[in-house]
């Protein structure tokens, strides 16, 4: 592919594509092209996850690497932000010194990057859907589906938006709405998906006897933890050698966001009363889990190449604390001035000096192509609401919320994964009965100390 299609004869890219056949044996002729999350991410390592889910039951499943992901070259991978993020499990969270340490390590890999002749802003969700678009003709595909998640589904709509020949239809998973995402927008999201948690375990007897007031506890404790840090070591949750973790407000805050598996949201109502009791060992296992991250699997380069001139432009860190506020009252001011996920963001973006670019990217998508929008009600990094919300312009689009699920939807939901392959079969009248009769599973339930005494 070119590198940046603006300039005819430059340098080019290699991305990498895989084809996993149907496993029925009259598959149907129109494949389904995936787009990974990020973005940044590992899309050849989603394949079994997507294998899993039947996403290859009746037609073939095609992958492509996304421009600067593993397997692409140039890998914008940052070894020097892995790095970092391994010793920052030990640092305060918002600390302006834990912020200097993250934006040296991502000059450090921009500086290596550029001096490679890396052009970083063609690294863009325009160029992205571009190569999907060259990739459909390259394999001479006369009609295919779409099916992307959380960063993906900003790029399955650009994909959309902008090279609308030869889709038969679009799945989205986990919504990334590009005529709205922006770092305020992520206090939005975490606001939904916590509060969605804590309105579960109240609508559970048990639930909600034995945690009365999760809303007040996680105030109480970001509050907390933002003046007292705790230092103390923890083993990972999934195993390995103890690490010095802190625990602080923002802290508390990521993990809650970051719906990774260290910290299932059945446990979230358990691990708050633990914390409020003196014992922080499951959000502590769960922080340690970061210490250990794989060194150059994620393109962090492709994350900051976008957010900076896609997500960021047009705001300040001022309209990101204005949005913490709004969305959780009460909160420190240091840990709602920072975009969940996303700390120092606008620090970052300085030194990665990509232009702007959201004149051509902040915009809806109207389009009459069939499409499946699927949320998870527990989801904190893209709220369940923005499913619906990005369904205005799609007229011929079903959305579909699972309660209980949190990011990235159908390799974790039997129901969505039926819901998906109806729609594939069908792409304007996918059977969704099955979502009626779900419920989020029982949350964690620990003996009340005061009444076991």
């Amino acid at each position: 592919m070119p590198e940046n299609r603006a300039h005819r004869g430059g340098r080019t890219i290699k991305l990498t594509v895989a084809t996993i056949p149907a496993t029925s044996k009259t598959p149907a002729a129109d494949p389904v092209v995936f787009m990974e999350g990020g973005p940044g991410g590992d899309a050849i390592g989603a394949i079994p996850f997507l294998v899993a889910s039947g996403v290859n039951r009746n037609r073939d499943l095609i992958v492509m690497t996304q421009r600067g992901g593993l397997y692409s070259q140039p890998n914008l991978a940052c070894p020097e932000i892995d790095r970092f993020n391994a010793s920052a499990v030990g640092l305060p969270y918002d600390a302006p010194s834990t912020g200097r340490l993250l934006v040296r390590a991502a000059k450090e890999c921009r500086d290596r990057l550029t001096a490679g002749g890396i052009q970083l802003s063609a690294y863009n969700t325009t160029e992205n859907a571009a190569d999907f678009a060259d990739l459909r003709k390259a394999l001479g595909i006369r009609k295919w589906n779409v099916y992307g998640y959380s960063y993906g589904t900003d790029l399955a709509l650009t994909y959309l938006r902008r090279h609308p020949q030869g889709i038969r239809s679009v799945a989205i998973d986990s919504v990334v709405p590009p005529q709205i995402v922006s770092l305020p927008w992520a206090w939005d999201s975490a606001q939904e998906g916590i509060n969605a948690i804590f309105e579960a375990c109240a609508a559970q007897p048990r639930c909600k006897s034995r945690y009365p007031d999760l809303p007040r506890t996680l105030t109480e404790q970001v509050r907390r933890l933002e003046a007292k840090p705790l230092t103390l070591t923890a083993q990972p949750a999934g195993g390995g050698n103890p690490v010095k973790v802190v625990l602080d407000g923002g802290t508390l805050v990521n993990l809650l966001v970051a719906d990774g598996g260290a910290l299932p949201a059945v446990d979230v109502p358990a691990a708050l009363d633990e914390l409020a009791r003196g014992n922080p060992k499951r959000f502590a296992q769960a922080q340690a889990a970061g210490a250990t991250p794989a060194i150059g699997e994620f393109a962090h380069g492709l994350t900051h190449s976008v957010a900076c001139s896609e997500w960021a432009p047009g705001y300040a860190q001022s309209d990101v604390l204005k949005a913490g506020r709004r969305a959780f009252p009460g909160w420190p001011d240091t840990v709602l001035a920072h975009a969940p996920q996303l700390p120092f963001e606008y620090d970052l973006c300085r030194v990665w000096n990509v232009p702007d670019r959201t004149a051509i990217q902040r915009v809806a998508t109207s389009s009459k192509v069939p499409t499946l929008i699927v949320s998870g009600t527990f989801d904190a990094k893209t709220g369940a609401s923005w499913g619906p919300y990005t369904g205005r312009t799609l007229p011929r689009s079903t959305a579909v919320q699972i309660p209980g699920i949190g990011h990235f939807v159908v390799p974790q939901s039997p129901c969505a994964q039926s819901v998906l392959a109806s729609f594939l079969t069908r792409p304007t009248a996918p059977d969704t009965g099955c979502v009626a009769g779900l419920a989020p599973k029982p949350f964690t339930i620990t003996p009340d100390p005061e009444t076991s005494r």
